[in-house]
């Protein structure tokens, strides 16, 4: 099943939801699979290091250090990897409202990573997508 491609269409048929857990950023030296068993929801090889997404429980079990405490939410439209303005779309809304964004997107949706402090406002802004004319 191909994903959405226009804008408008993306914007205003998508249903933000905002995930319960709470999640860090870290970076860790070795190899992936020293970490398998903490689950990371994400990973990413840089030259410094590998990024873990965790959840924040994981991490602190593991007395693995991170600095923010994120919240997911997750744009419930099948977005197409070919989509052109949706995070271009997105970033800016929330930045409007002084909020950052982390995007990953991943095959059938597009996943936000805000400050968790931050979330409910994220999610009202999010919202007003699919009330906007």
């Amino acid at each position: 099943m191909a994903g959405i491609v226009e804008l408008d269409a993306l914007l205003s048929s998508m249903e933000p939801a905002l995930i319960d857990a709470e999640f860090v950023f870290c970076t860790v030296s070795g190899v992936l699979s020293d970490y398998v068993e903490l689950e990371p929801l994400a990973t990413f090889r840089e030259a410094e290091g590998l990024t873990l997404l965790l959840e924040k429980s994981a991490a602190e079990s593991a007395n693995i250090a991170f600095e923010g405490v994120y919240r997911q939410i997750t744009l419930t439209v099948h977005s197409s990897l070919d989509a052109v303005g949706l995070t271009a779309a997105v970033s800016t809304k929330l930045a409007e409202k002084g909020i950052s964004a982390n995007v990953l997107a991943a095959y059938y949706h597009d996943h936000i990573f805000v400050q968790a402090e931050k979330a409910d406002s994220a999610l009202k802004a999010l919202q007003e997508f699919s009330t906007e004319p």
